[in-house]
């Protein structure tokens, strides 16, 4: 009876055992079915290729991240090489831009455009480039193409606007500005470039409508602050504008302009040391700043170089 036992509880074990073999091929074979199945050449170089383009990619943008521009340059080209991906493009033409190549930058957006001709966004960051590229007849063929799909954007206006100003186009810049500003009031950016503008015109009162909603509604950066001490000049409130370059110099030390002019004014005001004081410390920041003045500059003489130096000046473009 034991031996019948023995032999039953053998046969039930053997069958679990055939059962748990089987069962186990069965999952095998669907892992294998799961990773592809036998090996496909084609399936595992594309694959390969997607790996190389990933790492490519990732470590372009690595690189980008902690300044190494030129690396990721190369980066993106190799994975453009592999795979013609628009994000890609983009993060080069951004590369390039950051090494100062904005002919590359702007063919990279060029290529982007082809795929999106309607996209504004790409136009305006196309006619930013072109702009510190000095392409200022590309910049101003993107911002028309803008201004045909959003005839009211406000920053193709302004980004026009200082196109124009570069070229020195100042009344079509002043109505680029004027047009900007009537679509958006609140833009700090196209009241200082008026305001600028519109003082190197002479136009004294319409700069101060500038200045005056500035000093109203803008945080008093340096180049407010720098706008507002010309027009007290302009104004003939010399000690005024003393005042606010000393403003400028305590919110940065290192603003050239702001000692040159306010040294201007106080030559003017027959202040001798101050002028002094102040050519010195543009001369300190800026040692070619006064290749013009013939000498050294030191306490012998300082008078008369001094008076050489502001004669040769026009620090206001007035």
């Amino acid at each position: 009876m034991q031996k019948y036992t023995f032999f039953a509880e053998t046969a039930n074990l053997r069958g679990i055992l055939c059962t748990f073999a089987r069962n186990n091929l069965q999952v095998m074979g669907f892992w294998k079915t799961f990773f592809g199945g036998e090996a496909n050449p084609e399936e595992e170089k594309k694959n390969a290729e997607q790996r190389n383009f990933d790492l490519l990619k990732y470590d372009g943008v690595k690189a980008m991240r902690i300044g190494q521009f030129d690396y990721a340059v190369k980066c993106f080209q190799k994975a453009l090489e592999t795979k013609d991906d628009p994000e890609v493009h983009d993060y080069l033409s951004r590369a390039y831009l950051q090494l100062g190549r904005t002919d590359e930058a702007l063919r990279e957006l060029q290529l982007l455009l082809r795929q999106e001709p309607d996209n504004v966004n790409l136009m305006l960051q196309a006619a930013s480039v072109a702009y510190l590229g000095e392409s200022y007849s590309e910049l101003a063929e993107m911002c028309e193409r803008a201004l045909a799909v959003d005839a009211d954007n406000a920053l193709a206006h302004l980004i026009y606007a200082k196109g124009e100003l570069a070229q020195d186009n100042l009344v079509q810049g002043i109505a680029r500005l004027t047009k900007t500003i009537a679509i958006d009031e609140r833009l700090v950016e196209p009241h200082l470039l008026r305001g600028q503008t519109l003082l190197r015109m002479g136009d004294v009162n319409g700069a101060g409508e500038d200045v005056a909603w500035l000093n109203a509604h803008a945080e008093p950066t340096e180049e407010v602050l720098l706008l507002g001490a010309r027009l007290q000049h302009a104004l003939g409130h010399d000690d005024e504008a003393v005042a606010i370059y000393a403003e400028v110099i305590d919110l940065n030390p290192f603003q050239i302009d702001a000692y040159r002019e306010r040294g201007q004014i106080r030559f003017e005001q027959g202040d001798k040391q101050g002028a002094e004081e102040d050519m010195q410390k543009v001369l300190e920041l800026n040692p070619q700043e006064m290749a013009d003045v013939n000498g050294e500059y030191s306490a012998e003489g300082i008078e008369q170089k001094t008076r050489q130096a502001y004669s040769n000046l026009n620090p206001f473009g007035l």
